[in-house]
């Protein structure tokens, strides 16, 4: 990959903003936390004060997970010189929940330029969380030079193609995609014939009662798409999931919280434990946005979310760094 292509895809990266077309978001652009819980396709949702209204009692016993996103270990520009300190706190914020997570996912860039060393610090901070187990999918710079080669020698041992796979947690199916490799500085993201084919058989069998959970890099659902904040082929890929009742799409690369009903799928985007980005189209471009040192923290966060058995919800909770 040439310096160019290479700068293209770090500079045509990611954002953080509101939603201009009406959809619903859990937590404001500054950083309020918002507690949502999805029932039978309907969102409610709660002030992180009044968060303990669901009862926290309820969830012990059943599934528990976080998902981290876009730690860009490496960075090291003026919108965070010490990416390594936030995902540290990142960890911290984890160990600190009221329910121990069971496993955390992480939805991608975990590097920034795809180098050993980044993807060694990430795992040896990692290390220092409560859950042990941690499920990744790749970002467009977890790819960068080799087509995503080392990141599968890493992360993807027993996966399918150039990475995808899926696993079972309690009754809950989760499904990881891969909508990077290939990817063209400012373009959507693809999932390919292959991967479609590979979704449509890995569901097929499954009850309509499972409930459902897929995560990958770029969000599943049109976000903004003059940054290429989209993937080109989700409708297909979503097709095959409108038999389930309850189903959850969680992903990276935009740098925000943002969050739609659509049908029977809730779709969440995750903030970065890195840099915050522009709010969608409120800048010439998406990239790393310089804020107040003081103010860093609260545009950063994780995303706690808890499936009670027999209500069959997910309760979502983000929550930011400082």
């Amino acid at each position: 990959m040439s310096q160019n292509k290479r700068d293209e895809i770090l500079h045509d990266h990611n954002h953080d903003g509101i939603d201009r077309r009406g959809f619903l978001k859990c937590m404001a652009w500054a950083g309020t936390g918002a507690l949502c819980v999805m029932q039978g396709g309907v969102l409610k949702s709660y002030s992180m004060s009044r968060a303990n209204e669901w009862n926290a009692a309820k969830m012990a016993g059943e599934l528990s997970f976080a998902q981290i996103s876009d730690s860009h270990m490496g960075f090291n520009k003026a919108a965070n010189p010490d990416v390594a300190a936030t995902l540290k706190a990142a960890v911290d914020k984890i160990n600190a929940l009221s329910v121990p997570p069971e496993f955390l996912l992480h939805t991608g860039d975990i590097s920034h330029l795809a180098r050993p060393e980044e993807f060694d610090t990430v795992d040896q901070i990692l290390k220092g969380a409560v859950a042990k187990d941690v499920f990744f999918v790749p970002g467009e710079h977890d790819v960068i030079g080799d087509e995503g080669k080392q990141y599968r020698d890493r992360y993807g041992k027993g996966t399918q193609g150039e990475g995808w796979y899926s696993f079972e947690k309690q009754g809950v199916h989760f499904i990881g995609l891969v909508n990077v490799v290939n990817l063209k500085a400012g373009g959507l993201g693809n999932l390919g014939g292959e991967q479609l084919e590979w979704l449509e058989a890995d569901v097929k069998h499954l009850k309509s009662s499972t409930p459902i959970v897929v995560f990958a890099h770029i969000p599943l659902w049109s976000v903004y798409p003059e940054w290429g904040w989209g993937t080109d082929d989700s409708a297909q890929a979503l097709s095959y999931l409108k038999k389930f009742g309850s189903v959850s799409v969680l992903n990276g690369h935009i740098h925000q919280i943002m969050q739609k009903v659509e049908g029977n799928v809730t779709f969440h985007t995750a903030a970065s434990t890195a840099f915050p980005q522009p709010q969608p189209g409120k800048a010439d471009s998406p990239g790393p946005m310089k804020v107040p040192a003081e103010q860093l923290r609260g545009l950063l966060g994780i995303t706690d979310v808890n499936f009670v058995r027999g209500q069959h919800a997910l309760a979502i909770v983000d929550s930011q760094l400082g």
